[in-house]
């Protein structure tokens, strides 16, 4: 025995079964796709979402919301994460590149620092834009704020 007259255990392969090849087949005539309807024309595929000709839940249910194209994005920093951050680089200032760097910023992504945390010493803040109460946290502390 070797590999060129290796064979199967006799009826334990099946053949395909052949679909469409007359009646004594007993896969002919519609050949297992029933009487018509979409299913049995060829060229079928199912659209997302169809649900048999009746409205589409999409269609159903109503519009709403509003999206505005003039949106400006800010990515938020807080105070605490600036403090940290200075301390364990020893930075005095905070530019967006030092964010970048740091992975709190993707490139082209805004920053806008907001007040949640405390600066204990004085910074030099650069950010796209600050909140009230971030600004007058860091002028507190004596450090100076720069809007990019």
């Amino acid at each position: 025995m070797n590999l060129s007259n290796l064979q199967p255990a006799p009826g334990s392969v099946k053949g395909k079964t052949r679909i469409g090849r007359g009646p004594g087949s007993g896969k002919g005539g519609t050949s297992t796709r029933g009487h018509k309807g979409a299913k049995s024309r060829s060229g079928y595929s199912r659209k997302i979402g169809f649900e048999g000709g009746q409205m589409p839940l999409q269609r159903r249910l109503p519009k709403f919301g509003f999206k505005n194209i003039n949106r400006v994005a800010y990515k938020a920093i807080n105070l605490d994460l600036i403090s940290a951050l200075a301390e364990a680089k020893q930075l005095q200032t905070i530019t967006l590149e030092d964010l970048r760097a740091a992975g709190y910023l993707r490139r082209g992504q805004l920053a806008k620092v907001l007040a949640n945390g405390a600066v204990k010493t004085a910074l030099n803040v650069e950010a796209n834009a600050f909140s009230a109460a971030a600004k007058a946290a860091i002028e507190a502390a004596g450090g100076t704020v720069k809007t990019v």
